[in-house]
């Protein structure tokens, strides 16, 4: 088995090398020795990076896709925690979906001013009744 140096590694997964330290001081991945000041990872570290950013993209953080890994780096993904993500997803999408719509009527809507649209003051009610989102942050 031949193995990979962090450059290898950051190159196959269009990552910068600094995500990958970063990735292993999380214990995310883990390098199996080094060669000089290279960090040297066996070959299936490509595939974990594929299922952690999978997991990023899917909006878990670093913290949940850590748990979807036990301790001998088999998965061991929770179904309910996906069906939740997925509900969570479904009901972004529905949002954007609302506002990419409003925004199209706002842009070609005949009436002389958007705040005597009935269509585009609807938006600004819905607006105003959400709450803020906060972003999670990467933990």
């Amino acid at each position: 088995m031949k193995l990979l140096d962090i450059g290898d590694v950051a190159r196959r997964v269009r990552l910068p090398a600094s995500t990958l330290r970063y990735y292993e001081d999380k214990k995310l991945i883990q390098s199996v020795g080094r060669h000089g000041l290279r960090r040297l990872f066996e070959p299936s570290v490509v595939q974990r990076i594929s299922l952690i950013k999978l997991g990023r993209n899917a909006g878990f953080t670093l913290n949940e896709i850590r748990g979807m890994f036990a301790a001998n780096g088999r998965l061991k993904i929770n179904r309910a925690q996906l069906s939740v993500k997925a509900a969570q997803l479904e009901r972004t999408i529905r949002e954007l979906t609302a506002l990419r719509d409003g925004l199209r009527h706002a842009a070609t809507c005949p009436a002389p001013s958007h705040l005597e649209c009935p269509s585009f003051q609807r938006l600004l009610r819905i607006a105003d009744a959400e709450k803020p989102r906060r972003r999670k942050r990467a933990a």
